[in-house]
């Protein structure tokens, strides 16, 4: 399949840990470049092997296979830490559409309800809730993606920080210190024939730092390209990762790193499944201005809306821009009163 032109590049991330130090220069100067045009790059040879990648894809199956009242064991609602499965359509991405054509389930670092972080409320900490038929195996290999998902993470922010201009360490911090990070499982049902209003997933742009996805070979993923309008399909590689960056690493540049409008549009007649990872970092950082980004960038070409338009460069806890972002979503498909 040949890529459409404007279409996220696809990077060998094997310059990074390697000894050849023009190839690592030329990968590290691919992902500034794709970071400031639509903020999204695919990564193939990475730390996280294929075979643990085809376990979780085939987890994640397995998951959705299960009978709804099986799955609503781990409903969302139930508990404060986000974690748990929402049901088709409970999710509304895009203000104005349906709401989104997919289920999913949330994971995170796995914290016993008594850890400090837990008994503080600290954003994003719990336990995981896992199907009661399910054994040990399914939450091993939970366990042992969102690990290695996590270390991956690490490393692009280090690159991130390479291409910023900025010593590979100075994101340490931020990505090893208390860092989190959310696994999702989703599953889009065929949807062939959606009508205009319908999304799989409808146009949004992710919230946090960076965004890891994993996705199996059905396709859907489209980036918009906010100069024209244009859709661009983001095929699925054989053990690539879709990298892009979220608000949270907008913000934090001034705009020099984009975060960019994608949806998912299922007009297969095969489910899809997809397990993004995103990597938020430590919650409670104060955001300022990274150095060398103090001069706003110059967005006047794109489609970026006023909540990211203004006061880009206002010290905020990070914490509070994610949980904000996150029940907007949630709270366009409530009941309306009567």
């Amino acid at each position: 399949m040949s890529a459409q032109e404007g279409a996220p590049p696809i990077l060998d991330f094997f310059a990074f840990h390697g000894s050849d130090h023009e190839a690592c220069d030329q990968l590290i100067a691919d992902i500034n470049a794709a970071c400031r045009d639509k903020g999204f790059f695919q990564l193939t040879n990475t730390s996280v092997t294929r075979e643990l990648q085809d376990r979780i894809l085939a987890t994640a199956k397995e998951f959705f296979d299960l009978p709804l009242d099986e799955k609503m064991k781990c409903d969302l609602r139930s508990n404060k830490y986000n974690r748990g499965y929402e049901t088709l359509g409970a999710q509304m991405l895009e203000p104005g559409t349906s709401p989104d054509k997919k289920e999913a389930i949330y994971f995170g670092e796995d914290l016993p309800e008594d850890h400090p972080c837990v008994l503080a409320g600290e954003y994003n900490c719990g336990p995981n809730l896992y199907p009661p038929s399910f054994g040990q195996a399914f939450r091993d290999t939970c366990t042992d993606y969102y690990d290695a998902a996590l270390a991956l993470a690490q490393d692009v922010m280090a690159a991130l920080a390479l291409a910023l201009g900025l010593a590979p360490t100075w994101f340490d911090d931020f990505v090893h210190v208390d860092p989190s990070a959310t696994l999702r499982f989703i599953h889009y049902p065929p949807t062939p024939t959606l009508a205009a209003e319908e999304r799989g997933a409808g146009a949004h742009r992710d919230f946090g730092c960076v965004t890891l996805l994993l996705q199996d070979a059905t396709g859907g993923l489209q980036v918009q390209d906010e100069r024209t309008g244009a859709w661009l399909d983001v095929p699925p590689v054989p053990g690539a990762f879709v990298v892009n960056m979220g608000n949270t690493m907008m913000r934090w540049t001034n705009h020099h790193f984009t975060s960019n409008v994608h949806r998912v549009m299922n007009y297969s007649t095969r489910d899809r499944y997809s397990v993004p990872f995103f990597f938020a970092g430590n919650t409670k950082h104060l955001l300022t201005t990274i150095p060398g980004c103090e001069a706003r960038r110059d967005t006047s070409d794109r489609a970026y809306g006023p909540p990211l338009d203004g006061g880009v460069s206002e010290p905020i806890v990070l914490r509070d821009i994610l949980f904000q972002q996150f029940s907007e979503t949630y709270a366009r498909v409530q009941p309306q009163a009567v």
